[in-house]
């Protein structure tokens, strides 16, 4: 068996093999065809219309960059002998097109993941042979800016066609270029009535202000957002304190995996995997009773030689045992913000790689698509069978009907 490997020693880094340039002849045939249809159905209809017109050759040969490398293709042309001009605008091969759009994605993939715009077309020549030399910084510009475009619109979405039963929320520190250091972009999830994760806003926010969240929360009740059961986020004030004001029969539940980290940073190194076992052992009690009993046993154990730590657990009880209060089927989904963590933990990776180089907007832009990447991956709510029951006021007692219970 013979290995194909790139051999980046030389000039080029396109890969020669047998495979690929066969797939690249049968594309080229198969545009050519497809364009004979299309060209010959438009002649047909033009002359049951009563036209007079016959081919007239090919367009310019040009070539369009696709997933197998670069194709060659001619664009058919009309004539009309009465005189009146006829313009042939293929739908396989629009005007101007050069690229296809797999190859946006490609490239739109490949940025999000840390290839700069500088090596695109490096790195992308292994597989798009030369084709990539066109892939330049110019290009991942403009998707920049399409991006953008794209994320304006998709703040405007009208929220009315979902009822939503949780709502995650978190601040997102980002680094970026200019005067100040980091971007705090305020981002939330919701969990519809059917168990799906959607991402509702990302909004540039100021250290997570309440004035901030209270912007963020007007908006998404503006664009019809429903009064959630739930809502888990960390221990920022402003948050809670805008919900109060927004929605206020919205419960609130406390994120243990950020409460455990707040907690450690009041204790020595050498604590931090016994103390993170304590900690475990609360929420993952059965019963509100059995939680407390844990969280007295915390006190016994930790309060007479770190009561910073003992008091950052204790004064948030109720909001980090709220989620008790609904079904046990979606515990698991309710104890943290675990979707917005590791859904934008990739952007921090990515502008590791090109050294903060983001403005706000294209910060923001990225955010959005990353949000759309991810929502494909999101877990849907085990049990969302119960989440109708949840949205119209079911009671539940350490997570059965209360009514069962």
């Amino acid at each position: 068996m013979t290995m194909i490997t790139p051999d980046f020693s030389g000039q080029s880094h396109e890969v020669h093999d047998a495979i690929t340039e066969l797939l690249r002849v049968h594309a080229r045939h198969l545009i050519a065809t497809a364009l004979e249809v299309e060209v010959t159905e438009m002649v047909n209809e033009l002359k049951s219309a009563g036209r007079d017109v016959v081919r007239n050759g090919y367009l310019p040969e040009r070539s369009v960059t696709t997933v197998v490398g670069d194709i060659e293709v001619e664009v058919p042309r009309i004539r009309a002998r009465d005189g009146e001009p006829i313009n042939f605008a293929s739908k396989l091969i629009p005007p101007y097109l050069r690229r296809s759009k797999s190859i946006d994605a490609w490239v739109a993939y490949a940025y999000l993941k840390g290839i700069s715009e500088g090596d695109m077309a490096r790195v992308l020549e292994v597989v798009l042979g030369e084709g990539a030399k066109k892939l330049t910084p110019n290009v991942v510009s403009s998707l920049k800016a399409k991006w953008r475009t794209e994320f304006d619109e998709w703040k405007k979405q009208d929220l009315n066609k979902f009822t939503f039963s949780y709502i995650y929320v978190d601040g997102i520190y980002q680094k970026i270029r200019g005067d100040n250091p980091k971007l705090c972009v305020l981002v939330v999830i919701g969990v519809d009535d059917q168990g799906k994760k959607h991402l509702l806003t990302l909004e540039d926010g100021t250290r997570e202000s309440t004035q901030s969240w209270h912007e963020v929360l007007v908006d998404l009740k503006s664009r019809g957002m429903n009064e959630p059961a739930l809502a888990i986020g960390d221990g920022a004030l402003g948050f809670w304190s805008a919900l109060s004001e927004i929605y206020p029969t919205t419960k609130h539940q406390r994120c243990w995996l950020h409460k455990t980290g707040n907690v450690l940073n009041y204790l020595p190194k050498s604590l931090h995997s016994k103390v993170k076992g304590s900690i475990r052992e609360i929420w993952m009690s059965p019963t509100r009773d059995d939680a407390k009993a844990a969280i007295r046993t915390f006190e016994t154990k930790y309060g007479a030689k770190y009561p910073k730590a003992v008091n950052c657990l204790t004064k948030d009880t109720d909001a980090l045992l709220a989620f008790y209060d609904f079904p046990a089927e979606h515990w698991v989904h309710l104890r943290t913000t675990n979707p917005i963590e590791s859904t934008f933990a990739t952007l921090r990776h990515r502008t590791v790689k090109v050294k903060g180089a983001f403005s706000n907007e294209s910060a923001l832009g990225m955010l959005y698509q990353l949000g759309l990447e991810a929502e494909k991956s999101w877990r849907r709510v085990t049990g969302h069978e119960r989440i109708a029951e949840v949205i119209s006021g079911v009671a539940f007692v350490n997570g059965v009907r209360a009514d069962t219970a």
